[in-house]
């Protein structure tokens, strides 16, 4: 039906004959012109259908978003209509022939950013026709191509795992499916290939990927989805270098055939404690030249208990963030940073404004100046570099509260004074704890999953101390968004059954969960490692889109919902019946 996609209509055609099919975006008639944008997949190119043309009654009839082909000869615009901003901006087709495929109904929605999300989601059949989304798409599909010729020419194999397997530990996020054939019985979709992908290795399959479809029942994000896409690694016979290597030099690949852009050749590595130390975040954003700074040792013996309590206690801290030429925050500004930390846990914010750095204590403006003396103040300004028009905020109390109360700020600050030093900043975030304590319950919780492997290869070393214990564990983050996580394995069963016992699963429960695995650990399973990436995280990152609904073809609400085909839905009852279901009446 065509010979050349819209986009591809360039200069190099002025004298040809081009037949083009797409959708009208837009239409214009001058009166004696009629002048169509037309769109498909490739881009736009302008058609000029003149007054003498046989085909311009077809054309009067056309309107926004009618299907249709249109004949002609592509000819160059005058030099002064050149629009060097598209690929077929230096041209334009003189239509012989206009044939209608398809009217369209009046448009629903605006077709433009204007748009609200709900009825672009309803409509999305049309929504994806505009050219943002077209190439978000379009970055989707390259990225998918990229993967599989990278691995591919790296060793690995793709294998499938099943979609329909069996409840994990966290149950709660399943989703489930009923089995009509064995009643009361119940599939669930996987929330990651994470067992059966160390089940490969345990077979001796040595690399594995998979681009997976995951599923997990949670409350929705802007970067969350009740179903996503992944993609899951997993290596035999490697240690944790191993894996970001490989992982490493995947990623640059992946940016620099779709983007064609160069990442750093060696990622920074940073230990999870530095992380929150200098960034307060476990997926700092390197692009905002922002640190925080523990001033404990100069704030340890002044009168000011705020500061000199958590100074002088090892499981707390007073941080600084020192933001250059930040004295010119109003102290509505001010408020507005204390009230935005006190979403993260902080009971107050204080601050010092550097008037002047050469006149000591006098050149400070400050609710808490007079808490300080010289030798205090010297000590401040000399970790953090404090200099003249800066403003330093201090954060104090518990570790972890402040460092990631402050970390946020650290974020927000750097976004909001337009601090961001470059485009792409990658890194690994590694050393991270093996546990973290449950302040409800109080029972200890894996940081990642119960299959990570401590540092030590020691069971009865990690039964006697588990808070200590760091574990092999990696993320890769990506301008302050964690798009990778991963971990060499745990591959002895004594090691896994004694991750078990601190996690509180008796003996019998982890046979009834995990005793496959236990099992298939008994036959010499090889030391392995992996890793998984977000997949729409990574390409609403590439795409420049804040919500990874904008790289999914269909996503879903965040009341988990589709919109366009109204599901999740109600069922017949005889459906309900063959699997066994009676619904529960509602009160």
């Amino acid at each position: 039906m065509r010979t050349h996609l819209c986009g591809q209509v360039t200069h190099e055609l002025a004298g040809e004959s081009v037949q083009l099919c797409g959708w009208v975006a837009s239409r214009r008639d001058l009166g004696g012109l009629i002048f169509i944008s037309l769109r498909d997949i490739a881009g736009i190119v302008q058609v000029v259908v003149e007054p003498d043309s046989a085909c311009f009654a077809d054309a009067e009839k056309l309107r926004n978003e009618y299907c249709v082909r249109i004949s002609g000869e592509v000819r160059m615009r005058p030099e002064s209509q050149w629009n060097e901003s598209m690929a077929t901006g230096r041209v334009e087709v003189v239509a012989t022939a206009v044939e209608l495929l398809n009217a369209s109904a009046p448009l629903p929605l605006l077709m433009s950013d204007e748009d609200g999300e709900e009825i672009r989601l309803k409509h999305r059949y049309l929504d994806l026709r505009r050219p943002r989304m077209q190439r978000n798409m379009r970055i989707r599909s390259a990225m998918n191509r990229a993967i599989r010729s990278y691995l591919d020419g790296a060793g690995f194999n793709e294998f499938e795992t099943p979609i329909l397997t069996r409840a994990t530990p966290e149950g709660a996020r399943d989703y489930l499916v009923p089995s009509r054939t064995q009643p009361g019985h119940y599939f669930a979709l996987p929330q990651s290939p994470q067992l059966f992908k160390q089940i490969l290795m345990m077979s001796g399959m040595d690399r594995y990927y998979q681009i997976a479809r995951c599923f997990r029942d949670e409350d929705l994000r802007a970067d969350r989805q009740p179903e996503f896409t992944q993609l899951d690694m997993e290596l035999s016979f490697v240690e944790e270098a191993d894996v970001r290597e490989v992982a490493e030099d995947l990623v640059r690949n992946l940016f620099s055939e779709v983007l064609d852009v160069a990442l750093p050749e060696s990622f920074p590595i940073l230990g999870w404690r530095e992380a929150m130390e200098r960034y307060g975040s476990d997926k700092p954003d390197l692009r905002i030249p922002l640190e925080l700074v523990s001033v404990d040792e100069h704030v340890a013996q002044v009168e000011f208990k705020v500061f000199s309590g958590p100074a002088a206690d090892p499981k707390s801290r007073v941080a600084a963030l020192r933001i250059p030429g930040g004295a010119s925050l109003s102290r509505k500004q001010i408020d507005e940073y204390t009230e935005f930390v006190g979403r993260y846990g902080a009971r107050g914010l204080a601050w010092i404004k550097v008037n002047d750095a050469a006149a000591g204590l006098e050149g400070l403006q400050s609710p808490i100046a007079k808490f300080l003396d010289e030798a205090a103040w010297s000590g401040i300004a000399s970790a953090t570099g404090a200099q003249s028009d800066d403003i330093l905020f201090f954060g104090a109390g518990d570790w972890l509260t402040v460092s990631t109360f402050m970390g946020a700020l650290l974020r927000k600050v750097g976004r909001d004074m337009s601090l961001l030093e470059s485009e792409w900043a990658p890194l690994w975030v590694t050393e991270f704890p093996m546990f973290e304590r449950d302040a409800e319950t109080g029972r200890l919780d894996p940081l990642h999953h119960p299959f990570t492997a401590p540092v030590e290869d020691d069971a009865a070393a990690l039964e006697a101390n588990p808070e200590a214990t760091l574990s092999k564990a990696y993320d890769m983050v990506l301008n302050g968004s964690e798009i990778g996580g991963g971990s060499i394995r745990i591959h002895r069963q004594d090691m896994q059954q004694a991750v078990f016992r601190l996690l509180n699963i008796n003996e019998e429960e982890a046979r009834e969960k995990f005793g496959f695995l236990l099992e298939a650990l008994r036959y010499g399973c090889p030391p392995h490692g992996g890793i998984a990436f977000g997949l729409d995280r990574i390409a609403a990152l590439m795409a420049g889109e804040d919500s990874i609904r904008d790289v999914i073809a269909f996503p879903k609400t965040t009341a988990a919902q589709c919109l366009m085909t109204g599901a999740p839905s109600e069922v017949p009852e005889e459906q309900l019946s063959d699997l066994h279901i009676q619904p529960i009446p509602e009160d």
